[in-house]
């Protein structure tokens, strides 16, 4: 009866994992044809989309279309997962720089073999993103440029030249209150990111590539604009100490800046916060007699290479309803964005517009934005040294040497071709080798297995589908990372990867960055979870005992683990702010002490996100202490009052000895997981800022994966990384012998 019994639970669960495979493998029943789009747009672009699929859903019922919104870098790095995977949406849409390493990796379709010429022709040569003869990405506006936006309540005539730039900022740069700090800037923008940057190098008259795509960063034009944006801020003090993308838009909203360099994808948003503001080009450098000259890129439509044949003329349709002119110019209404169908140039409104006249000008003085994949490389070797000179840190003639030397290494990293002829046969030997001797090992206990099977099939049955599902989400992708930490996959080699040894491993403990940053990591991880214990246990004894409002104290200290890390940790940057952030608000106002420059050196940046990781981490240990806290007996507190204990007595000899089981675990996933908390470091410090000195381990691994395409170096990092935290794991369990018996 009970074989049977056994017999009939496995034959039901092989029938539910088989028809749990047929339907997600099966499409829907219906004649429905669903289409996804990923996209990066703002609220604003979302709202005028929907409206426009609303329409296309209403001519076209078959067809169903969802938007999903994705963070700029979220979504060409999710794309190519969700693409090199088989999967994806059908279409994204997003700026022309992510064309490059998707043409690469071929990844999406060449949309000349799609759309005809004729209906090509009716587009902008601008908007028709080309690449080795091959059309990638047909772009609905136009420009995704910077270009000098001000406030003309503040401005009647915009500056045309550096000086007169200077000049106004200086009238404009005001201190209505006396207290030594400006209340009125000049000019704001996100001026640390080398994008919001490149307007100044191209005035000086250079470029970050030559006509055969090599970099060329160490020019005296990078010299003199380095200085140039050194000097805004230092010596005419026109701009912030300190101010990033948020913190300038925030100022020119509120009516306290008189001028912003940004995109256009932000205009609409300061006439909607009652700014009544103009754009002009930005201004012409005197001393070479060029425009400041921002990266003009398009923002437009590809297609998924995975996409089912049968949803192209589906997918085709709906593309040509989204570029058409009628809806083209709904957008440019509403976001003053310069649209790429040609036809509604002679609209009134496009001819009209001071906005989009402006603008227009500033695209025919900007310059095309690469779309090779080396423009990544670029923005990485950039971004440290450019930050480290106006950090004080560095001067611009080393920087512009360093920036060269790193982008020429990052380049050769992304693009290497590595191959070897036996190394494949050898890792396949040693696997085959690897598998025999864990057989042979563990022979008994397979043996053990076998028996115990027979004797209790029923309970191996029950746990079939959980281990079927560990199977898939855990085992195989652990081993996918094990084959790959052994291959060559980069941009070069996505489908066509072959294992080279252990070149990846070599390359990790070879290079000086790797012990530095894994002596931040262990400082990191240390200081953390000794604060994360320290505090959270002081909490729990204190809520322990009977104190009016336990339940509130209780409930407001656990919120900072309860809301969201991103949430947390945007809210702390902000608080961090040099000039109107809360903690230095609080240093100088309450407590006479200077302000601290929190994000602008290494040192103060990293104990920034330190005090964040803080604040985010010891709620966790309080709730697991104070669980433990209530188990204890109270008897053997009574005990101890007989004995006239004191209260350090009673902590040491009975509080720790009987929490530590419950303790050590919980402090044992602290480890682990402080030790891989990618979130906090990289929001807080905006990707490691300044200069890439806030790193830790996952976060360097993170940046070589999805900046730089090194797929192969990040899964031989990680795999040094999982070592690391199983040697200190084993090692502090037994150390701290959280196994054994407390009583």
């Amino acid at each position: 009866m009970k074989k049977l019994i056994s017999k009939i639970l496995f034959q039901t669960n092989l029938i539910i994992l088989i028809s749990l495979i047929l339907i997600s493998c099966s499409k829907p029943p219906t004649n429905e044809i669903q289409i996804t789009i990923w996209h990066q747009m703002r609220v604003d672009e979302r709202e005028i989309l929907q409206r426009q699929l609303d329409r296309f859903m209403k001519l076209h019922p078959r067809i169903k279309v969802n938007q999903i919104y994705k963070e700029t870098e979220e979504l060409r790095s999710g794309f190519i997962i969700a693409a090199i995977g088989g999967q994806g949406p059908e279409i994204i849409y997003g700026p022309q720089d992510q064309v490059g390493p998707f043409e690469i990796m071929n990844i999406i379709l060449p949309l000349d073999t799609i759309f005809s010429q004729e209906f090509l022709n009716q587009f902008n040569e601008k908007g028709l993103i080309w690449s080795n003869n091959h059309l990638w990405m047909i772009a609905d506006k136009l420009g995704n440029h910077l270009a000098l936006v001000y406030n003309k309540k503040l401005i009647k005539n915009p500056p045309k030249t550096d000086k007169e730039l200077i000049e106004i900022g200086k009238q404009l740069t005001k201190d209505f209150n006396n207290d030594g700090k400006p209340d009125q800037y000049g000019l704001v923008w996100n001026y640390t990111e080398p994008f919001f940057f490149i307007p100044f190098l191209t005035g000086f008259g250079g470029w970050v590539f030559d006509e055969k795509n090599n970099p060329t960063l160490n020019t005296e034009a990078m010299i003199k604009g380095l200085k140039f944006i050194a000097d805004l801020r230092d010596k005419h003090k026109i701009i912030p100490g300190e101010a990033d993308y948020d913190i300038a838009d925030v100022l020119f909203k509120e009516g306290k800046a008189g001028m912003i360099i940004n995109g256009d994808w932000s205009w609409a948003s300061y006439g909607k916060a009652g700014i009544d503001y103009g754009i002009a080009p930005l201004p012409l450098i005197e001393e070479t007699g060029l425009y400041a000259a921002p990266m003009i890129s398009g923002k437009g439509y590809s297609i998924n290479a995975n996409i089912d044949p049968e949803k192209l003329p589906a997918v085709k349709l709906l593309l040509e309803f989204l570029l058409s002119p009628e809806n083209q110019l709904e957008t440019a209404k509403e976001l003053n964005t310069f649209p790429t169908h040609k036809s509604v140039y002679d609209d009134p409104f496009i001819k009209e517009n001071e906005i989009l006249i402006n603008s227009q000008r500033q695209i025919e003085l900007g310059k095309p934005m690469p779309i090779i994949s080396e423009m990544r490389a670029v923005w990485d070797a950039m971004r440290p040294y450019y930050q480290a000179v106006l950090g004080g840190a560095m001067n611009p003639e080393i920087a512009a040497q360093k920036m060269q030397d790193e982008a020429v290494k990052k380049i050769q990293e992304m693009t290497e071709d590595v191959t070897s002829i036996y190394a494949e046969l050898i890792f396949i030997i040693a696997f085959v080798v690897g598998i025999i001797l864990v057989l042979i090992l563990s022979r008994r206990t397979i043996l053990s297995f076998v028996k115990e099977f027979s004797k209790n099939s029923f309970a191996y049955y029950l746990v079939l589908p959980a281990f079927v599902v560990m199977i898939l989400v855990i085992i195989y992708p652990f081993i996918y990372n094990i084959v790959l930490s052994f291959s060559n996959m980069n941009l070069r080699h996505i489908n066509d990867w072959s294992i080279i040894g252990l070149n990846q491993y070599i390359k990790v403990f070879s290079e000086p960055v790797f012990y530095t940053v894994f002596l931040k990591t262990i400082i990191w991880t240390f200081v953390n979870v000794f604060f994360h214990v320290t505090i959270g246990v002081c909490l729990a004894l204190l809520l322990n005992r009977k104190i009016p409002g336990k339940i509130v104290f209780r409930t407001l200290l656990i919120l900072p683990w309860a809301i969201p890390q991103y949430i947390v940790a945007l809210t702390w940057r902000g608080m961090f702010n040099y000039e109107y952030g809360a903690i230095n608000l609080i240093l100088t106002k309450y407590l006479s002490l200077p302000p601290v420059e929190w994000l602008k050196s290494p040192l103060e940046a990293f104990i920034a996100v330190i005090i964040t990781n803080v604040w985010l981490g010891f709620p966790f240990m309080m709730v697991i202490a104070l669980g433990a806290l209530q188990s204890i007996p109270n008897e053997l507190y009574e005990a101890a009052d007989i004995e006239g204990a004191k209260w350090f007595h009673k902590l040491w000899k009975i509080t720790i000895p009987l929490i530590k089981p419950v303790m050590i675990p919980a402090i044992t996933l602290g480890i682990i997981w402080t030790f891989n908390n990618l979130n906090v470091v990289w929001l807080v410090s905006n990707a490691g800022e300044p200069s890439d000195q806030t790193h830790i381990l996952v976060s360097y691994v993170y940046k070589a994966a999805f900046n730089l395409y090194r797929y192969g170096y990040a899964a031989a990092f990680s795999m040094v990384i999982f070592f690391i935290l199983l040697v200190m794991s084993l090692s502090f369990l037994k150390r701290t012998r959280a196994t054994e018996s407390v009583y």
